[in-house]
């Protein structure tokens, strides 16, 4: 007898990533485990009278997203006080959006927008000036998080933080003064960026059940765009174990929404190597369950090994006793068995980190300790080569997406065509990843990254990379899936549609495989799937997945704005075409052939193409 499935979704077009059954109609799941994938009949064959039977209504089926580099417990703590200005495309709305928070926002509460924008993305091309930050706040403190490089705060924030003329310059930051010495309220990292987490860090803070309420929020928001994992990297001010309160009471309680695997970060500059002795007799990799476990070390490992993805400032040179802090942890941590990440920009970073690296492997061998590198803009082929003789990774995230503009200015576009260069990673043989580092740099959203890895575009326009360093829409999807299972040493227990696997589904808004390239960062789930359980509904399913609690606190800004901002549901359509251009000039509107439009048939059916075909269609707004 077949077994009697919990679950069967079917007529579908199932992409499951198995290349021994790579498409499928319907899915069957048995206690949290997908039992079958295949044609619809063979699926209904483990019907029974308890199971239930959903219709995909032919929609595009994926295996559950996966993020390896996402900083979600932190940002789960915060997510119901900030105002996300994610997928925001023109600073007139962004503005618009933050005048209405202030209106309902309480003393002695801030407004914050912490990360997941730039300004090339707003049809303006600019940040709000502080002169419209005061006029649309007088009273109520506003703090701005720019990516890496700046944060805007109002008088009121001035006069909260403390900060005035006789407030000295932090080491590695700048507090940006008139002409008389008073701050503007313009804090820059020159090019540490501890100044702007620290200001941030003098606001109020949310109470634990506010806290718990927001984490689960924030994990359901990730569910909205097709997220079921996330591997999270620790961050700064997320120390261990106090900072995991919340999540790990959210996990005995029943009401996560998404698997975590976490890293842990140091906190302690100079201290680190005592901060990772202390971890390793409290907790070890892998210690856990499904659903939430720990992951290893990093990515910060060592304050001397950290390099600034701020590419308005010049590369800063790590200091000379860079391998003396870092051997010592390293050693500890191949020792211990203990995975580890570490955050490295630049290549001269990884060079210097991959001489540690060598020297104790001779010593204490690192392969199978599923070891990686974050980021990786700049490296060269001969480090990812050294990589792939050590047995380790690399994780990539779409920062470029956010700050290309900045690096082709500061490095010019050749240089830009391999920032990173994926394609050669993944012909190196290495374990190769995607996910985002949201929330405080680039956006949460993973369909931006998906759209970045497969046309090699900003979210203001710009055209990074060669064809040569594109990735086809399935390479792309199997970076955000299947790959990413090496990262948290979880192969083949999930990232594929295949029997024996965890059942983490998505269920898309548009079809990946067909939706035109300006669309791909549009899409959304309509049903996510979490071991087989809806943890998110939209539609024709909104009831299939349990309602959560409002907000809290009441006058949350994710009460009324929600999280990332459709561009459809902005009212901005224009800035939607103006973007579909796909023009390669900073502006992102500008600087197209004219000519070419004149002999040129207009296709009317996708944007990209008409708006292309008619030439600059700025005139038209």
């Amino acid at each position: 007898m077949s077994e009697t499935a919990d679950l069967i979704l079917f007529n579908g077009k199932v992409t499951t990533l198995d290349p021994a059954n790579p498409q499928a109609e319907a899915v069957a799941v048995k206690g949290g485990r997908i039992l079958f994938a295949g044609p619809t009949a063979d699926a209904m064959r483990h019907a029974g009278t308890a199971t239930r039977i959903i219709d995909a209504g032919g929609r595009r089926v994926i295996p559950g997203l996966i993020d390896s580099h996402m900083h979600i417990i932190r940002g789960g703590l915060n997510y119901n006080m900030e105002l996300r200005w994610d997928g925001v495309r023109s600073l007139d709305h962004a503005m618009e959006m933050l005048r209405k928070q202030v209106a309902v926002t309480p003393p002695p509460q801030w407004v914050r927008v912490v990360g997941g924008f730039t300004e090339h993305q707003f049809a303006e091309k600019r940040l709000p000036t502080l002169e419209e930050l005061n006029a649309a706040a007088p009273d109520t403190p506003v703090f701005i998080l720019h990516l890496y490089d700046r944060a805007l705060l109002n008088a009121a924030a001035l006069r909260v933080v403390g900060y005035t003329r006789d407030t000295p310059n932090p080491p590695g930051g700048e507090i940006v003064r008139d002409a008389s010495g008073n701050p503007t309220g313009l804090l820059l990292a020159q090019p540490n960026a501890t100044i702007l987490y620290s200001t941030l860090a003098k606001g109020p803070k949310l109470p634990a059940e506010y806290q718990k309420n927001s984490t689960r929020h924030f994990m359901r928001e990730v569910n909205r765009l097709g997220v079921t994992s996330v591997i999270d990297a620790g961050g700064g001010f997320q120390n261990y174990p106090d900072d995991y309160a919340v999540i790990e009471e959210l996990h005995r309680d029943g009401q996560l929404s998404v698997r975590i695997a976490y890293n842990l970060f140091t906190q302690k500059p100079k201290q680190e190597l005592a901060d990772f002795s202390g971890w390793s007799k409290q907790v070890k990799p892998g210690q856990g369950d499904d659903l939430y476990r720990n992951n290893g070390a990093g990515e910060m490992l060592v304050y001397s090994a950290a390099d600034f993805e701020d590419f308005q400032v010049a590369r800063p040179d790590m200091p000379p006793n860079m391998e003396g802090d870092l051997e010592p942890v390293i050693r500890l941590l191949a020792e211990n068995r203990w995975p580890w990440r570490l955050h490295a920009t630049y290549d001269e970073t990884i060079s210097r980190a991959l001489d540690v690296f060598e020297k104790v492997d001779k010593d204490v061998p690192l392969k199978g300790l599923n070891w990686f590198f974050d980021h990786a803009e700049t490296i060269t082929d001969r480090n990812i080569d050294r990589i792939a003789a050590l047995g380790g990774g690399i994780a990539v995230q779409h920062r470029m997406a956010f700050q290309g503009e900045y690096f082709v200015e500061r490095y010019g576009a050749r240089t830009a065509e391999r920032s990173p260069p994926i394609r050669r990673m993944l012909d190196a043989g290495i374990p190769v990843g995607a996910g985002t580092d949201a929330t405080r740099v680039a956006s949460y959203n993973p369909w931006v990254s998906l759209s970045w890895l497969v046309t090699g575009r900003t979210l203001g326009g710009l055209s990074l990379y060669p064809p040569s360093n594109l990735l086809d829409r399935e390479s792309a999807l199997r970076l955000w899936t299947q790959a990413n299972t090496w990262f948290s040493s979880e192969p083949d227990k999930k990232g594929q549609v295949k029997a024996g696997q965890l059942a983490d589904l998505a269920v898309l808004s548009d079809d990946f495989f067909s939706v035109s390239e300006d669309k791909i960062q549009d899409i959304t789930s309509v049903l996510t799937l979490l071991g087989g359980v809806p943890v998110h509904g939209d539609g024709d399913f909104r009831t299939l997945a349990p309602d959560l609690p409002p907000p809290m606190p009441d006058w949350s800004p994710v009460r009324t704005f929600g999280g990332y901002q459709k561009r459809a549901e902005t009212g901005e359509r224009k800035y939607a075409f103006a973007a579909a251009c796909g023009c390669a000039t900073a502006c992102g509107i500008h600087g197209h052939a004219h000519a070419g439009a004149l002999a040129a048939s207009v296709p009317t059916s996708d944007e990209r193409s008409f708006w292309g075909a008619l030439g600059c269609a700025c005139w038209a707004f």
